[in-house]
């Protein structure tokens, strides 16, 4: 532990993590209401301003809705910033130091990436292409967050045995499987953000179909990682297997009750802030075990 969890540092480290998880929320709130384009150009939102003008075309509501997802950017930056400045003042072991600001700066990066990648999605009419881009980055931001977290607050790691070593990575790979193929059925159906935006041209009920083939897939070998720990001993890493269990089967409910109602906008937001935990607790889980695996290592 370089800093303590309720300390202001460790508190910062924290708000990062909920901001970067935030941002996808209100991502799809943009979405959801229809807002992909309340402000039509970038890095203005209207030309000659870059907050919204009274009387913009595109009504008010929607102009505000994507200009505050724009100013969380800013808040998130700023943030990121903190959190670079503080990992200069860690004094521990020189190589925690460096992986510390290392991940401090691929925020930092990451974040003006998401800038620019949003700015390519309203430029492009809202395609599918940079918008599903744009989410599977802020799950890897998220990802950094968490690691920078556990990195200077600590945390309680329990190396997994057996079968559980064997299938961690094959987990985590299959959740990231699971969001992927999400946003493909997101880009395949409606709320695209604006009535005029493209569509992939997939057959939402095939790619939907295809999204919850994996997700039982998930919840199944989910199940058996939770009762090979349970028999194990394991108990820490049998606790969060557990709550990665209830998150995803929550998140499933979510996701076949919003398809047999008609994708209404509320179950909508709700699926993707269920998408958000199942892959921060799934990335936590990774972080606990200390498992070695490789994608860990991108944000380690």
């Amino acid at each position: 532990m370089l800093v303590g969890k309720r300390s202001f540092a460790g508190r910062i480290f924290t708000l990062l993590v909920f901001l970067q998880g935030a941002l996808i929320v209100t991502g799809g709130a943009v979405r959801v209401t229809g807002s992909g384009l309340g402000c039509p150009t970038w890095p203005e939102c209207t030309p000659g301003s870059y907050t919204p003008v009274p009387n913009q075309a595109e009504g008010q509501l929607h102009a505000w809705i994507e200009f505050g997802n724009r100013l969380l950017t800013f808040v998130l930056l700023i943030t990121a910033l903190a959190v670079f400045i503080i990992s200069l003042r860690i004094t521990k072991t020189a190589t925690a130091k460096n992986r510390v600001r290392f991940l401090a700066i691929l925020q930092m990066l990451g974040i003006l990436g998401q800038g620019l990648l949003g700015g390519i999605t309203v430029l492009t009419d809202l395609h599918p292409l940079p918008v599903a881009g744009h989410l599977i980055l802020s799950i890897f931001l998220v990802s950094g967050a968490i690691s920078l977290r556990y990195e200077v607050v600590g945390l309680q790691p329990e190396k997994p045995t057996g079968l559980v070593k064997f299938l961690l990575p094959i987990h985590i790979w299959l959740t990231l499987s699971v969001v992927v193929i999400g946003t493909v059925v997101t880009g395949s159906g409606p709320h695209a953000g604006d009535e005029k935006a493209q569509r992939f041209g997939i057959d939402s009920r095939v790619i939907s179909w295809l999204h919850a083939d994996f997700v039982i897939a998930l919840l199944i070998l989910t199940a058996i990682m939770y009762l090979i720990a349970k028999q194990s001993g394991s108990k820490v890493i049998e606790k969060r297997i557990g709550i990665f269990l209830l998150i995803a089967l929550g998140q499933g409910a979510i996701g076949y009750i919003q398809y047999f109602t008609g994708l209404p906008e509320l179950l909508v937001a709700a699926h993707l802030l269920g998408a958000t935990l199942v892959w921060g607790a799934a990335w936590s889980l990774i972080k606990l075990a200390d498992s070695g695996y490789r994608l860990q290592r991108l944000t380690s």
